[in-house]
């Protein structure tokens, strides 16, 4: 239903009705007090009735004003319970947490094993997505995403620079220099469309630059290293996320030659979360293993 009065005008009366001044007024709706008195003459001329009228010292509601404040008071507290409820609903439940599909499989869930779901404060609810979540229209609580730190209306905090490198299935390129440079040029190189900087890995490798017989352009990372252990070609990617591949032995660094990728990955949230307990759990644990990793 559309309301033909403007609604700060309304709750600018239902305050100064229920306060009986104009100041007290001010004070909770955080205006100045003219303000509320311009909203105040505002509604008058659009109801044409008086609602308030000053007696002496004292402010008095009229008739029409005495008829129409209840009703304002109720609509307006069952509006501040549902928007509480709400609240008191997110906070208590888990922190939603957003991220590429790439950054989850390779990075985060083989940690995920020492995450501490089961203490108060530390669920997570996890939606991978290509492109960030809309965290200002509540998609998400939270992100971590892979860019410059510069996402508009949201505060970011880097967790690591990323480096990129060049990686195939162990035995994919053997040999000395000159034999391994001979087989990535004959072989298809795989690059996901995130990682802008791959041409510089191109140009300034030793014995380079190289120009693969083959490139193939994915939307995602996760599909370039897995192209890349599957023995389909080579993939340039991101180095902390190869990091588990090879380990597992599953990927290999082709010529140990990993260079800035010229972003990084940072946690993101709205503002109204700067004082979150869950967004803070998850960034203590996030340093932590980020420690660990260095110390590793």
């Amino acid at each position: 239903m559309r309301i033909p009065v403007p609604l700060n005008a309304l709750r600018a009366f239902e305050a100064a009705a229920r306060h009986l001044s104009i100041k007290g007024a001010a004070v909770e709706l955080a205006v100045t007090p003219s303000a509320v008195s311009h909203q105040l003459r505002a509604l008058e001329d659009l109801l044409g009735v008086e609602l308030l009228r000053r007696v002496g010292t004292r402010l008095e509601l009229t008739e029409a004003g005495r008829r129409l404040a209840p009703d304002l008071e109720a609509g307006f507290g069952r509006i501040a319970e549902a928007v509480a409820a709400l609240r008191d609903a997110r906070l208590a439940g888990p922190l939603r947490l957003n991220m590429l599909p790439t950054f989850a499989t390779n990075w985060l869930s083989p940690r995920l094993s020492r995450y501490p779901f089961d203490r108060q404060g530390f669920s997570l609810e996890i939606s991978t997505t290509q492109d960030g979540a809309d965290l200002l229209a509540g998609a998400a609580d939270a992100g971590i995403w892979f860019g410059h730190g510069d996402w508009p209306g949201l505060l970011s905090e880097r967790l690591f620079e990323a480096t990129i490198d060049l990686y195939a299935q162990p035995g994919f390129a053997a040999g000395a220099r000159k034999a391994r440079l001979a087989t990535v040029r004959r072989a298809n190189l795989f690059v996901s469309c995130h990682c802008l900087t791959w041409r510089r890995w191109l140009d300034s490798v030793p014995g380079g630059p190289l120009d693969p017989a083959l490139v193939t352009h994915v939307d995602s990372s996760g599909l370039t290293l897995q192209a890349a252990a599957d023995g389909a070609g080579v993939a340039i990617a991101v180095c902390e996320l190869a990091d588990h591949a090879v380990r597992q032995g599953r990927l290999a660094s082709v010529f140990a030659h990993p260079i800035d990728a010229g972003a990084g990955f940072y946690l993101v949230y709205p503002e109204a979360l700067c004082e979150d307990r869950r967004l803070g759990n998850l960034r203590r644990w996030l340093h932590e293993q980020l420690r660990g990793a260095t110390a590793a």
